[in-house]
Order: C-alpha cells, then sequence, then structure tokens
C-alpha cells in the first residue's frame, strides 16, 4: 500500500535512536522526509548517514527538548529549511525511575520535562503550519501509564498525560482537519531497553521470563513494527482516525497472560 506521504516533511523528536529510529526508517521508505530532533548531534548525523544509504531523505537537528527555547527552535528551524510541516512524531522520552518512596519534587518536574512538556511545546509551535497542511500528530507512549510498573510514577505521570493530551487534541484541532493519535509501546528492544536490562542481576533470564508474556509470537515488538503504524496514523490512508491509542504490543496490556507460550 502507498501510504501517499512522499516528500511530507516530518518532525520525529528522538529519532536517531531506538523506537524513534525506526520509525524514521519507516518514513524514509515511504519517500517522506523525516527530521530528526535529538540531543546529540552526532547520533543525529549517523542516522541521517545510514537512511541516506538506504536511499532515503532526512534532515536532523540538535536540540535539548527538555529546554523550552530549544522546542521552538527546532519548529522554526525545520519550517526554515523546508518552509512546511506535515507531521509531528512526539517520540523522545527515558524511563528514568522517579519514584515516590525515593523521589522528589526537583527530579520528579524534571522527568515530567524530559518526558511530556515537550510533546506539549513542539505541538504548540508545529501547530500553525500543521493548520496549513492538514498534517497529523502521532504521540508515543507506554504501558505504564496502563499497567503501572513500579518505582517510575514520573514516567507513569507523563504517559498518562500523553495519552490524555492525545485525546484533548484529537478534540480542539477537528475543526482544522488535524488527526491526532497515540501508539502504546509495551515491550521493544532498544538500546535504552539493553543498557537497562543489563543492570539487573540475571539479564539473559529476565529476559526470557519477559518475553515469555507477550501473547503474540512470545517476542518483543521491533521498532519498526511500531513504525508502520505510525506511518498509517500519519498517512491519508487513515483519514477518518482520531483520538485513538492504538497499542502495538503483541497483545501484552489487553490479552489474558495465560495465552502466553500457549
Amino acid at each position: 500500500m502507498d501510504l501517499l506521504l512522499r516528500d511530507q516533511v516530518i518532525l520525529v523528536t528522538g529519532g536517531a535512536k531506538g523506537i524513534g529510529e525506526g520509525i524514521c526508517r519507516v518514513l524514509a521508505a515511504e519517500g517522506a522526509i523525516p527530521v530528526i530532533i535529538g540531543r546529540t548531534e552526532a547520533d543525529n548525523l549517523a542516522t541521517v548517514a545510514a537512511l541516506a544509504a538506504s536511499g532515503g531523505r532526512s534532515w536532523q537537528f540538535a536540540a535539548e527538548l527538555s529546554d523550552p527555547a530549544a522546542c521552538e527552535s527546532a519548529v522554526q528551524a525545520v519550517v526554515a529549511q523546508f518552509g512546511r510541516l506535515d507531521g509531528l512524531v512526539n517520540n523522545a522520552g527515558v524511563n528514568d525511575g522517579v519514584g515516590l518512596e525515593h523521589g522528589d519534587y526537583a527530579r520528579f518536574m524534571a522527568s515530567l520535562h524530559r518526558n511530556v512538556v515537550h510533546y506539549y511545546l513542539l505541538a504548540h509551535h508545529a501547530l500553525p503550519e500543521l493548520k496549513k497542511s492538514r498534517g497529523a500528530i502521532v504521540n508515543i507512549t507506554s504501558k505504564t501509564a496502563e499497567t503501572g510498573q513500579g518505582n517510575t510514577s514520573a514516567y507513569a505521570a507523563a504517559n498518562g498525560a500523553r495519552n490524555a493530551l492525545t485525546r484533548e487534541w484529537a478534540v480542539e484541532l477537528l475543526k482544522y482537519g488535524i488527526r491526532v493519535n497515540a501508539v502504546v509501546v509495551a515491550e521493544s528492544w532498544t538500546p535504552q531497553y539493553e543498557s537497562w536490562i543489563q543492570t539487573l542481576p540475571s539479564p539473559g533470564e529476565k529476559l526470557r521470563e519477559i518475553t515469555s508474556r507477550i501473547p503474540l509470537e512470545n517476542r518483543m515488538t521491533t521498532p519498526e513494527e511500531i513504525g508502520n503504524t505510525v506511518a498509517f496514523l500519519l498517512s491519508a490512508c487513515s483519514s477518518h482516525t482520531t483520538g485513538q491509542l492504538v497499542h502495538v504490543d503483541g497483545g501484552y496490556v489487553h490479552l489474558d497472560r495465560a495465552l502466553a507460550g500457549a
């Protein structure tokens, strides 16, 4: 299926690695121009080069998204470069382990800036261009908002806000024909995930335990599988879909765990 994304300029935060990179690969393969926004220019450029080697087009802008001013600068730079913006994928964030018992106000607020405040700011600054293009927004969110995880109050709160903002923006932006949806991720193998699991006493055993609980094929979701759904939600092929929280998780959140391994 041609998703009709050719030449569309799509801003992807955290697009240099992990899920963001998977999204950018799919978008570039569809002929879109993903614009990677991330804090480390070297990582951004490496992904731009990899996409070019595969025949894709992309661009990058280095920005620390926990800085509100950098969010505005990133959008301005994209518009200055391309003269348009057709879509926004809010993806950047980190499960930073700011819990209730051992957390504190400063770390909690800093986590919200790392994980949800920039979702709002980028959408706010991108909106004038998205109104012109009747573009779309896709927010990447996490199962933690629905399932909890333990010792991650700030990240769970941020993802609850991401889900709520998806529905709120879908309502507010109806009048502009701008669709807003979310892709909810459960277990996806990324460099960040690998770094986390290596901190555990028995990483291999823990990984086998986790994957055994994923009902569909007992494996993790790939970043490209998430990217496929994101591309569809950005495209005109999903032209009457808005305000949805789409779980791309092999049934992890909603299917009976007794099915795992069956």
